[in-house]
């Protein structure tokens, strides 16, 4: 698992299902959303599966010239209890506050939009560990491109290389990762349904407690 890898200079990480767990209420105003522009709504393992791209990519191509319209419905349903609604993943405050301690300058590259992405790790008091938070539509261009890694690092004397880990649970982020040239780590059980054929991961850990266990490892290793 750990083969060819050094010890992280930064640490890129993805937001939701990586850090967090918001997906009731991304499921919720997407629901509202279908619904107001007369779709089927989604099941929730629907919405776990198919929402990886930002609104400014996916919308336009589920919505067509009403987009725009689809985008306000679902920004008015998410902001009322997307912080009601958030929930910390297990080991997350942990693994932070110990990478922190450590040293190691981190990120947060997310397809949440922007103000959302910040304001809930206000509401969590995360702010501090990060050194830039980038969320959808903040750089000019969202995951996969590899703008908003450049984005994410700029002004911070850290180049995009293998030593700056990307850790995600999608191929979005995978892609992302190789696309600048960083390491690419998934977390969680790969969904059977997304292909990773074009995005293959350096390695794969099933939770944050199993990552901070090889990153403490590649650290002792090198020590």
């Amino acid at each position: 698992m750990s083969d060819g890898l050094t010890v992280p200079k930064a640490i890129l990480f993805d937001w939701d299902n990586t850090l967090v767990d918001n997906w009731l209420c991304i499921h919720a105003a997407l629901n509202a959303t279908l619904r107001a522009m007369g779709h089927a709504e989604w099941t929730i393992e629907e919405s776990r599966l198919r929402v990886r791209a930002s609104l400014r990519d996916s919308f336009p191509v589920m919505f067509g010239d009403r987009w725009e319209e689809a985008q306000a419905v679902f920004h008015e349903a998410f902001r009322t209890h997307h912080l009601d609604m958030l929930r910390v993943l297990d080991d997350a405050a942990a693994v932070l506050q110990a990478l922190h301690q450590d040293g190691v300058s981190l990120f947060v590259v997310s397809n949440k939009t922007g103000g959302y992405l910040r304001r809930e790790a206000e509401a969590l008091d995360w702010t501090r560990y990060f050194k830039r938070l980038v969320g959808a539509q903040d750089a000019s261009a969202d995951k996969p491109n590899r703008a908003c890694i450049d984005f994410a690092l700029e002004g911070s004397l850290i180049e995009p290389a293998p030593d700056v880990w990307f850790l995600g649970d999608a191929a979005i982020d995978m892609r992302c990762a190789l696309a600048a040239d960083c390491t690419p780590i998934l977390v969680g059980t790969p969904p059977e349904d997304e292909d990773f054929s074009d995005a293959r991961p350096h390695c794969h850990v099933d939770d944050l407690n199993q990552f901070f266990r090889l990153y403490s490892s590649i650290k002792e290793r090198h020590f």
